[in-house]
């Protein structure tokens, strides 16, 4: 729906009523705040169009250019953020919420070939969608306490699972070689290493999955042969 339109008369004094009702007891109205619902909604549009946007262009967007595209004012946008980093902060928060649940683990107790697949095209689909997000906080994140520490933790994330889908593979290292492993892999895997290859070297999805699913292979030791 869009947010502009007006909603009905009866969501327009700003408190919905729902009915509850418990066994042995009348039922009751229980008051829901729409005043807050909506304005919850306007904070996710004006998210999103913030996203959006970025993701057309690698440059911050303005309050005039993020308003427009939500479809508000932007005295809407500065009741609800009190500055465009707050802003950015919260859209961050959001980005990255969304990118994990798109990237939980999958195929983790599966053999060599069927976790590398698993985990590159995963990744894949990760960089191809938050690409632009990525650039523009690395680009924007100046002195921001805030976003330098969200850019480190979505690092030491991707870290993590690599070490879950290789664990195999990674245990028969040493602690020092297996972080230095690691470490090669999550740069690997980079978000501006999967930018290069699709927009550089023009490689399809498909070509560069297969470029990092052979090197990924070449670069983690050989899998332990199952004992019976």
């Amino acid at each position: 729906m869009d947010p502009r339109r007006r909603r009905p008369a009866a969501a327009d004094t700003g408190i919905r009523l729902r009915v509850t009702t418990t066994v042995g007891t009348p039922a009751k109205p229980v008051r829901i705040d729409g005043r807050r619902q909506r304005s919850e909604r306007t904070r996710q549009t004006i998210i999103e169009a913030y996203l959006a946007l970025l993701r057309e262009s690698p440059h911050i967007p303005t309050a005039a250019q993020i308003a427009e595209r939500a479809g508000y004012s932007i005295r809407s946008i500065f009741e609800r953020f009190p500055d465009l980093h707050a802003l950015r902060v919260a859209a961050t928060d959001y980005a990255f919420a969304m990118g994990n649940a798109q990237a939980a683990p999958r195929h983790v107790d599966g053999d060599r070939q069927t976790r590398l697949r698993s985990q590159v095209e995963t990744r894949a689909h990760t960089c191809e969608r938050w690409l632009p997000l990525w650039r523009a906080l690395n680009a924007n994140q100046g002195d921001s306490i805030e976003l330098k520490t969200r850019l480190r933790l979505a690092r030491e994330l991707i870290m993590q699972r690599l070490e879950l889908m290789y664990q195999p593979e990674l245990a028969s290292l040493s602690e020092v070689d297996r972080r230095r492993t690691l470490i090669a892999l999550e740069s690997l895997i980079d978000f501006e290493s999967w930018g290069r290859m699709r927009e550089l070297y023009g490689l399809s999805f498909e070509q560069a999955c297969a470029l990092w699913i052979r090197v990924i292979d070449r670069l983690l030791p050989p899998t332990p042969t199952p004992r019976h």
